[in-house]
């Protein structure tokens, strides 16, 4: 019996190091497309090399406002694919008037870097800068989270004024998420990337909407709810009935999204 005991908890050791090894490949998908917008149906949007403050160059799609009242929204994608499959999501704004900039993260498109949560934040700061760098101002930027990347606008909107935040499919932190799918690890106290938006989300000083699915299965909606009610007014909340990870638009949230930034800009 003590042999069996043994084996047992030696597995169950190699298993949480198996896992903490393979953490950031499980967190971070890395994808090496480099998609040209022509050929996902947004011509109009001109490729970019976005600058990083440690030497890096980001991979991204650009297109200003075609209306000056419009703002312009900076997209910071979800864990899977690449930019080209956010761009029916970019048709909406596009067609609608606004600006937009997508962003590939430095672990994807070629860029050589490396995965981590610092790193994608400075992915997220570089956005910005490069926002402001053409000519729109800090209070014409709405920064847009989907999932993995709500923590990231969670962070860069804490620290920058900006004129709104949308946030798709967050989370209240990364370790409660893992801890839900890893349930039989201490997942919550082996991660390295912790992003822990609900520690900061009461710092943003500007209109946030929050999107979800009550049917999600990856996120599950009562994180984003926790999210929701850690968040300091102004604020909304749009949670979609039968609602999943990746299918949102499906239930028309591109409405949703566009009367909310319609009603915040208004004049």
């Amino acid at each position: 019996m003590p042999g069996i005991i043994g084996w047992i908890v030696g597995g169950y050791i190699g298993v949480l190091l198996l896992l903490f090894a393979a953490q950031r490949s499980l967190m971070f998908s890395r994808n090496a497309v480099t998609p040209d917008p022509t050929n996902f149906g947004v011509p109009e949007m001109q490729t970019v090399k976005i600058p990083t403050s440690d030497g890096l160059e980001l991979h991204g799609w650009w297109r200003a406002p075609s209306q000056d009242d419009r703002p312009t929204i900076v997209y910071m994608h979800g864990k899977a694919g690449h930019i080209g499959d956010r761009a029916f999501k970019a048709r909406h704004f596009i067609d609608a008037g606004y600006g937009v900039l997508l962003v590939s993260y430095r672990y994807n498109a070629g860029t050589g870097g490396k995965p981590s949560e610092n790193g994608v934040y400075e992915d997220g700061r570089a956005a910005y800068r490069y926002t402001l760098a053409q000519g729109i101002g800090a209070d014409r930027i709405v920064l847009y989270g989907e999932s993995l990347g709500s923590g990231v606008v969670t962070k860069v909107a804490s620290e920058n004024p900006v004129g709104a935040v949308v946030l798709e499919a967050p989370y209240n932190r990364i370790t409660d998420v893992a801890q839900i799918h890893y349930w039989y690890t201490p997942a919550k106290w082996i991660l390295l990337d912790r992003f822990d938006s609900i520690s900061r989300i009461a710092k943003i000083d500007a209109p946030l909407l929050i999107l979800h699915g009550d049917a999600d299965t990856l996120i599950p909606v009562r994180l984003a709810r926790q999210l929701f009610g850690a968040a300091v007014e102004p604020k909304e909340a749009h949670f979609v009935p039968g609602g999943g990870h990746t299918d949102l638009y499906d239930f028309g949230i591109d409405r949703v999204i566009l009367e909310f930034l319609n009603r915040r800009f208004a004049g």
